[in-house]
């Protein structure tokens, strides 16, 4: 069960990530939770663990860590659509 609430919490920061940066992340729901899950590693490795936690994820940092995620991961998209 454990397993589950980290994909849904992880599915959550990724697609709040998105919509606080206005970007879509590719993939969809998939995308979501990968950018959720290792935003939650960048963020806890610049920041560390604090603020809130549920199912493993502090929630603060997690936040943070996606955010940079989906800014550079749609700045890398941007950039291969104007070499196409």
């Amino acid at each position: 069960m454990s397993f589950l609430w980290y994909l849904i919490i992880g599915g959550i920061i990724g697609w709040l990530a998105g919509l606080i940066l206005g970007k879509d992340i590719p993939g969809g729901i998939i995308g979501n939770i990968i950018a959720g899950i290792v935003g939650a590693w960048i963020g806890g490795m610049l920041l560390g663990e604090w603020g809130p936690k549920i199912s493993d994820f502090y929630i603060v940092p997690a936040l943070i860590g996606a955010l940079v995620l989906v800014f550079i991961v749609s700045l890398i998209m941007k950039s291969m659509r104007r070499a196409s």
